[in-house]
């Protein structure tokens, strides 16, 4: 039997109880599915963790309702509205429709691999979720962060490290933006990756999807001032530097996400007044940029590594809401007498 306790990413010993039950075959079945989502198809430790999350919940209802024993013939589309219906009182619309998903995907497997007749979920309906317009910064703004680790520099005393982590935070903020790259995508880059010949890196996404970004001119030059003092980024007693991470911190070690987050936040402050500021902005704010400037959706889907085209279409309604502002403020139609 598959402990779900011991695959990647699960680290609530107690939740692992609760989806391995006993070994029921419910368990068993839900095991299976997580060790697919890993070999197979190779998802991420977060996101398997997410479903076995979701399905453990699952996993109790059923037990709790079926006096102890479960198996996945025993769900079925009244047993699930239930469960949902239980989980409203805490949850709201989106999480209700991350989990029936997850029990949605679940059960197709279950369905492929020939042990279930009917996906129950199938045919149920997604709670309607009211999707937020992504932030994202205007053009100026997006030009004020991009200046803002030489002009509003974000480090203590002066020297060779200062320097070289105010060219680090360069590369950090051009490659969310100028290539719109994830933040778990930048605090992964190696050195490896990068192909400054032929202005471009090559990024491994959801699903350790590869693609090759393009790197603009700007993010180039910056680029290569930061590689010349990279090793800078030491341990200060034992001179550790890793060997293959692109972004250091001062103790030679790889940057992380949460270090990205909180410098990203801050330039917002200092440069653009935007506290809010997160690295998916500056994605964001790529993406709309690059869809007002006359790009194609599809190369921008490329671009940004999208699964789906539908993903991609939430930049259009931005640019629809942007061009209605113009629109407002210019046409003399549209003012009011």
């Amino acid at each position: 039997m598959l402990d779900l306790g011991r695959l990647p990413g699960v680290t609530s010993p107690g939740m692992a109880q609760a989806a391995n039950a006993d070994g029921d075959e419910l368990s068993r079945q839900i095991g299976r599915f997580l060790a697919h989502l890993r070999d197979e198809r190779q998802l991420s430790a977060h996101t398997v963790a997410a479903y076995r999350r979701d399905l453990s919940q699952l996993h109790a209802y059923v037990r709790e309702q079926h006096g102890g024993e479960a198996c996945a013939a025993a769900v079925d589309k009244p047993t699930l509205r239930s469960w949902l219906a239980l989980l409203a009182r805490r949850c709201g619309a989106a999480t209700l429709g991350r989990k029936l998903a997850a029990v949605r995907t679940f059960f197709s497997f279950l369905e492929r691999e020939g042990r279930l007749r009917s996906n129950p979920a199938a045919v149920m309906a997604t709670p309607k979720v009211r999707r937020r317009m992504p932030a994202f910064l205007g053009v100026d703004a997006a030009r004020e962060v991009m200046r803002a680790p030489r002009d509003s520099p974000l480090r203590s005393g002066e020297g060779d490290v200062a320097e070289a982590e105010q060219l680090r935070d360069a590369v950090m903020l051009e490659l969310l933006y100028g290539s719109g790259l994830r933040v778990s995508e930048l605090t992964s880059l190696d050195l490896d990756q990068l192909s400054l010949e032929a202005e471009e890196v090559r990024v491994r996404g959801k699903g350790r999807k590869e693609r090759l970004v393009p790197v603009g001119s700007k993010a180039l030059a910056v680029l290569r001032s930061y590689l010349a003092v990279r090793d800078r980024l030491c341990h200060k007693k034992t001179g550790f530097v890793h060997p293959r991470a692109l972004l250091l911190t001062r103790r030679g070690t790889r940057l992380g996400t949460r270090r990205v987050q909180a410098l990203v936040k801050a330039y917002g402050t200092v440069a653009a007044g935007r506290p809010d500021l997160h690295p998916h902005a500056l994605r964001h704010s790529c993406a709309t940029h690059m869809l007002d400037g006359g790009a194609d959706l599809r190369a921008i889907q490329d671009f940004l590594g999208h699964s789906s085209l539908s993903t991609t279409q939430r930049y259009t309604h931005l640019s629809l809401q942007q061009l209605m502002r113009v629109y407002d403020a210019a046409h003399p139609l549209a003012r009011r007498r």
